[in-house]
């Protein structure tokens, strides 16, 4: 298990103690030293293998509650008699949830530990998405999605915070692995909602409600994480240890986070990157068949964009995990995303295939953002807390772009001022980039002690 058997030491949001880690031979001589200081419970062999199976797990979780209802919502619309404002509203609602249930996390997380915040989240997602396809009305589904998008908003948040506690020296390998199969939920429900809709019966309740089994799925496996978490609390608190964890320094870093040049570099990349992102997969297909091309190959290109992600999504943080300085890949996807963008304005249709693989490309931001959040900050509280701050205000910065790209649309009646306005939007997120990308944490830029 990526050559050595990690142990967790401490799973409280506030706890300073780093994980405790069996040392293989390989590292012994430069690890022990450090490695023995910290002393603790033993844990379960089990424990680390079912954590990265339930990482994954829940990466598969966070994407399928918009993407599948994205595939039925022409159907989910007439069943349910939503106007066009509504199923307007709907549409935007994944982005103010991510943005307000975010900021909550760090809180929970610090009062029952991120592996119980996260099983909750998983339950959150299950019970949403196996509700809403019962709704009666659109008031009621948009309440059933509201619970669900709430529990992907805590998992995206507290994701980095886990890998960063119990996976300190692969933060680009873990992350790489749950943004790889966070792509692949994302393309799977995409891509496999209106089939299974049909080989159910065709109702758009089915194809909806299997989605949230998945997530059912999930929570079970996290509850003897959750549990795990909860009885190193108590030997803990047995010890003393407990107290000293809540009053020692490090269980406030990250408090000052919004003094952090960093942190709002890594914010307002996130808001931008997102924006791309939702703009993308709103809006892709239409430029194609504005440009001649065939609806049926309008929905395959938009599918080749995101499953680009899949295995990108797993090489880049593995990539950027290794370097000092992020910079340089910023740099590199938002070059690609710049030509996709010029090759959509001068020959959408001639060059499609290739402008689909050049955007797909350019949305593995989205991964090197994530592991940016876990490599900019020192300690697992810090992480937390910058987590919320990037995630909830980029996805904030990320509402009005999808707007405002259907608005110079519908005004201008073409696409020369959206794609300006797209390849616009890429040259402040390649400079946030390099400025995130930059070898600093929170903690030494705002004055905190480890």
């Amino acid at each position: 298990m990526l050559d050595e058997e990690i142990q967790p030491r401490d799973l409280t949001a506030g706890g300073h103690t780093p994980p405790q880690r069996t040392i293989g031979a390989a590292e012994a001589d430069n690890s022990a030293p450090a490695a023995l200081t910290r002393q603790g419970p033993a844990q379960p062999a089990w424990l680390g293998p079912v954590l990265i199976v339930g990482i994954v797990l829940a990466a598969l979780n966070l994407r399928p509650a918009i993407t599948s209802l994205g595939a039925l919502f022409e159907e989910t619309r007439e069943g349910l008699g939503m106007s066009g404002t509504v199923a307007g509203l709907i549409t935007s609602v994944p982005a103010l949830c991510f943005a307000v249930f975010g900021v909550t996390a760090p809180r929970l997380s610090r009062r029952f530990g991120p592996a119980a915040v996260v099983c909750a989240g998983m339950a959150a997602v299950a019970a949403g998405m196996l509700i809403r396809p019962f709704a009666s009305n659109a008031a009621g589904f948009l309440a059933a999605s509201a619970l669900a998008l709430a529990g992907i908003a805590v998992t995206n948040v507290l994701l980095p915070v886990i890998v960063k506690r119990w996976f300190p020296e692969k933060v680009g390998t873990m992350t790489g692995l749950y943004s790889m199969a966070l792509a692949a939920g994302t393309s799977l429900a995409a891509a496999a909602t209106v089939p299974m809709t049909e080989a159910l019966g065709g109702s758009w309740r089915t194809g909806l409600l299997m989605w949230g089994l998945l997530a059912v799925l999930a929570a079970l496996l996290w509850l003897p994480l959750a549990r795990a978490s909860r009885r190193e609390e108590r030997a803990e608190a047995a010890a003393g240890a407990s107290a000293a964890s809540a009053g020692s320094p490090r269980a406030a870093a990250g408090a000052g986070v919004v003094r952090s040049r960093t942190a709002w570099a890594l914010a307002c990349y996130f808001g931008l990157q997102a924006t791309g992102a939702y703009i993308t997969m709103g809006w892709l297909p239409q430029i194609f068949r504005d440009a001649g091309v065939s609806a049926s190959t309008a929905g395959v290109l938009l599918a080749v964009t995101m499953v680009m992600g899949v295995p990108l999504a797993f090489v880049i943080p593995g990539l950027a995990g290794r370097m000092k300085n992020q910079g340089a890949i910023a740099v590199t996807l938002g070059v690609f995303g710049l030509t996709g963008y010029l090759g959509l304005y001068f020959a959408p249709a001639a060059g499609a295939w290739a402008w689909a693989l050049l955007l797909g490309v350019s949305n593995c931001s989205f991964p090197l953002v994530i592991t940016l959040i876990g490599l900019r900050a020192k300690t697992p509280a810090g992480v937390v807390r910058l987590s919320a701050f990037a995630q909830s205000t980029g996805y904030l910065l990320s509402i009005p772009g999808p707007l405002l790209i259907g608005a110079l649309y519908q005004h201008s009646g073409g696409w020369d001022l959206p794609l300006a306005l797209m390849a616009g939007i890429l040259v402040p997120q390649i400079a946030l980039g390099v400025l995130a990308g930059r070898d600093r944490t929170i903690e030494d830029e705002c004055g905190m002690r480890d």
